[in-house]
């Protein structure tokens, strides 16, 4: 057991992921700390200019492009993945190489160029779907076994990476952790709750799948990068952090509908209220998946992951975060939402607008009040 106490400083930063939503609201904090911080990301950056700030466009999957981005960097944080939400047995080996390029081979580049830079600490962002595999778990830890049952490449990847990232604790002088957050949302978010805004645009949300006594966890971004940057400050010879991993979340399980239901009626939508059993959802989805990659059907309305969290009691404990960072959740879930329903509700609205398409827009957070 290491000592709580000892922190350190985090020098130089690198933020892989740089332009995305979680990666722009870490660069925000640690700009806002003072830090000295390089953005990397293989899209233009939509983050303001600073002057301690540097862009740096790349490719996680090209040696030159990765060694260069961490010249000079003290700290990494890696948050740049391609998620896909799909998978099993029937994927095609298209998909699973794409997901496989960056998520793996990617952060093995990185790691490996970490150390020979001389990088003293590299913080992974995996995700509690990593100890999953269609359990019920309630209030689960971190000695929880990595999941052998893949229906989706996200997970499959994100055991391998992770797997990867603490085995490489203290090698070459570069010390390693793991971040497993929940579901990310807040100001910014293009993933979460602009799927559930697709559905209810569509049409598709008419039921409510599974008990509504199952709950899971999320993470509110400025939640979430507080625990980053905890993590990394604990990354010392002695410490709490090195080889370990972290579940980061609100620490308030909650029904995902339940969690769902203020952002949807703040947009002038009806909730359903009738409820159908989520397993018979699941089946019927993962059927739909299998068809979609064996003979090109559309994709499936809810992918058998996103089922799962839905009928499955899938929630984590911060107690060990807790107890070796420090961690506590900046903002309850009320505070959060209150902050963020009119971000929801303009993003609502533009969709609506624009026929249900995604919206791409600036990465660039607002700062958090409070």
């Amino acid at each position: 057991m290491g000592d709580a106490t000892l922190r350190t400083d985090l020098g130089r930063v690198l933020v892989t992921g740089g332009s995305g939503f979680v990666g722009a609201n870490l660069v925000t904090e640690l700009l806002e700390r003072g830090l000295h911080v390089r953005s990397f990301d293989r899209v233009a950056s939509a983050l303001p200019a600073h002057a301690r700030l540097e862009i740096f466009e790349g490719d996680i999957t090209d040696a030159d492009d990765v060694a260069a981005a961490v010249d000079g960097i003290d700290t990494v944080f890696h948050t740049a993945a391609i998620i896909d939400l799909m998978g099993g047995a029937s994927v095609t080996e298209e998909y699973r190489q794409r997901s496989f390029a960056v998520n793996v081979t990617g952060t093995q580049n990185l790691v490996h160029a970490a150390q020979k830079a001389g990088a003293k600490r590299f913080v992974y962002t995996a995700s509690n779907s990593v100890v999953m595999g269609g359990q019920r778990i309630a209030g689960g830890d971190e000695t929880l076994p990595y999941t052998e049952r893949f229906n989706d490449l996200y997970t499959e990847t994100k055991v391998v990476a992770e797997k990867f990232v603490l085995s490489q604790n203290g090698i070459s002088g570069m010390l390693t952790c793991s971040i497993r957050p929940s579901g990310i949302w807040g100001r910014g978010d293009q993933t979460m709750f602009r799927k559930v805004f697709e559905s209810v645009l569509a049409g598709h949300v008419k039921v409510l799948v599974g008990n509504e006594n199952v709950k899971l966890d999320n993470s509110y971004v400025h939640n979430l990068v507080h625990g980053f940057i905890l993590a990394a400050e604990h990354l010392v010879d002695g410490g709490t952090a090195p080889g370990q991993a972290y579940f980061i979340n609100d620490g308030e399980p909650i029904n995902m509908f339940e969690f769902a239901r203020p952002v949807v009626e703040a947009c002038g939508e009806p909730f359903p209220r009738f409820r159908v059993p989520g397993r018979l959802v699941w089946f019927a989805m993962t059927i739909w998946q299998f068809l979609h990659f064996k003979f090109g059907l559309p994709k499936p309305l809810l992918e058998p992951l996103a089922v799962e969290r839905l009928y499955l009691d899938n929630y984590f404990s911060i107690a060990k975060a807790q107890r070796d960072l420090g961690y506590q959740p900046r903002f309850t879930t009320e505070q959060a939402l209150e902050q963020c329903i009119p971000y929801y509700v303009e993003l609502f609205d533009r969709m609506k607008r624009e026929g249900g398409a995604p919206v791409v827009q600036a990465a660039a957070p607002a700062p958090p009040k409070g």
